[in-house]
């Protein structure tokens, strides 16, 4: 590893827009941290990337990051790497009412979805916000802009990760730091997503949704996010169409009734 090569990370890149994403930064150039449960399909995708850059460096981290211990540990195993960008894509949903849904299922989700991330994000802020050209880059979901029925704990994760990235890019640009936050906020995506959020062993995109994008799709729109200087890149959930835009919560910065600062 030579100590002037920058690293793409990127999390839960086995599969779907993760994946995806780590071949098109690839495409441009970009040595690569790919993380996520399932060696065997990292090293797939790594084998792909070199077959077509044979000069770029991949490095693979077999990682549960549902495991808090995990989140820490992986982070640490990175400290001799430069690091330019971070994509927390890492996550998965659930269908069900929230009085039947399995609550073991709804832990392991809240642990990756919100607390993972959160932790992951904090690092990397912590360590390169300074840095010019530094990105962090948080997969939501148009179900973290609008409740979808049956899936209102998956959408509550998805809304946190809406308002703290949001609310971290705000903190960023007031604070002067060089780094940016951004928000990927997808619609329907034919990934590994609907099995795992119906619990089912196959599921059929074409029957399940009138129109869906996807992961190759969805990993040109994030590179568009990243190109831009908006926080937000969200699929719009009737036209399916991609829009970049401002922050979308208020931001109460301004405020008479925020906390005084203290002396």
């Amino acid at each position: 590893m030579e100590p002037t090569k920058k690293y793409t990370v990127i999390t839960g890149a086995s599969s779907g827009i993760g994946r995806e994403t780590a071949k098109a930064f690839a495409n441009r150039g970009k040595n690569l941290i790919v993380a996520a449960r399932r060696t065997e399909n990292l090293e797939a995708l790594k084998r792909e990337i070199l077959e077509q850059h044979p000069t770029l460096d991949v490095v693979i981290r077999t990682v549960d990051l549902s495991v808090l211990e995990n989140v820490y540990q992986f982070y640490s195993s990175l400290k001799d790497f430069r690091l330019e960008t971070w994509i927390n894509n890492a996550g998965f949903g659930n269908y069900d009412s929230v009085a039947q849904q399995d609550l073991g299922k709804i832990d392991t989700m809240l642990r990756l979805n919100v607390e993972a991330l959160t932790i992951l994000s904090s690092l990397f802020v912590r360590d390169y916000k300074d840095t010019p050209g530094t990105q962090l880059i948080n997969l939501s979901s148009c179900g973290g802009y609008t409740i979808v029925p049956t899936a209102v704990t998956y959408c509550a994760t998805k809304f946190y990760v809406s308002t703290f990235t949001e609310g971290l890019a705000w903190e960023l640009i007031e604070t002067g730091a060089k780094m940016r936050a951004k928000v990927l906020a997808p619609a329907a995506t034919q990934t590994e997503f609907g099995k795992k959020a119906n619990n089912v062993d196959a599921y059929d995109y074409d029957k399940a949704f009138g129109t869906y994008h996807t992961s190759q799709q969805m990993a040109e729109f994030l590179l568009k996010l990243y190109d831009s200087d908006s926080t937000l890149g969200i699929v719009d959930r009737e036209t399916f169409q991609f829009e970049l835009r401002p922050p979308t919560f208020p931001y109460a910065n301004s405020s008479t009734h925020n906390q005084r600062p203290s002396k």
